[in-house]
């Protein structure tokens, strides 16, 4: 997220940065991927989004329904490279651009990516170029890369997203509730609520914000916000007659 092109300061965002930081300055002789992970909804996909735009790094956001050769093909449109026609070549494509440009690499869903046994591809892809690599899954990614230990060991570092907090939830209600001030007091709720999500954390503003215009005041706290609910992401119950 940003305003007047400045990266909302959240934890998340710098823990991503720095990262993929580690990978990008570590020694030649060190493993180059590290891999940032956590719960859905923690923010992990922005982070990454914002620190491709800081360091200039290809991003590509993998689907559950990619085969090996989608990932690759993914990879090469990021890259601007019209792609080859047979796999093999389409990994020395991206190999040997990496290798060039020096640029880095951010694999977001690395989920589906393990889930279809096709981690190899990361890995000859690292292997060949030396280039860093960004890794983003969910919290069980570590757990399940140890099914493949070659893969495993070119591991630099795991990094874990942390929950959001108050002044997380501060900055993005400075982004995301332009005409009305949230205090902390009402801000502490909405974020136990949301369970460390940065995406119930901004819904929930939203919401915040609509029911003070509608109040006709321009400052929000628990006094004024009362006994009203709060988005969970749980569906309400249904009523019984």
């Amino acid at each position: 997220m940003e305003n007047n092109g400045t990266i909302a300061p959240l934890h998340n965002v710098a823990l991503c940065m720095k990262a993929l930081e580690r990978a990008m300055k570590r020694p030649r002789y060190l493993p180059g991927m590290v891999c940032f992970y956590g719960p859905s909804g923690w923010g992990k996909s922005f982070a990454a989004c914002h620190v491709a735009v800081k360091y200039k790094a290809y991003y590509v956001e993998c689907r559950s329904t990619w085969s090996k050769k989608a990932i690759l093909a993914a990879i090469l449109k990021e890259m601007g490279v019209a792609q080859a026609r047979t796999v093999y070549e389409m990994t020395d494509q991206i190999i040997d651009h990496l290798r060039l440009g020096g640029q880095p690499l951010i694999v977001d869903e690395m989920d589906h990516i393990v889930d279809k046994r096709a981690v190899n591809i990361i890995r000859d892809l690292y292997d060949g170029s030396g280039a860093p690599i960004l890794l983003i899954g969910e919290e069980r990614i570590p757990m399940k890369l140890k099914k493949w230990e070659r893969f495993h060991g070119r591991v630099l570092d795991w990094v874990p997203a942390q929950p959001s907090d108050v002044e997380d939830a501060r900055v993005l209600s400075q982004f995301y509730c332009a005409q009305a001030t949230i205090r902390d007091d009402l801000l502490s709720l909405i974020v136990n609520v949301a369970k460390g999500s940065v995406r119930r954390i901004c819904v929930n503003l939203a919401r915040v914000e609509e029911e003070a215009l509608g109040m006709g005041i321009k400052e929000i706290g628990l006094e004024e916000w009362g006994k009203k609910t709060l988005w969970t992401g749980e569906a309400p119950a249904r009523r019984l007659a």
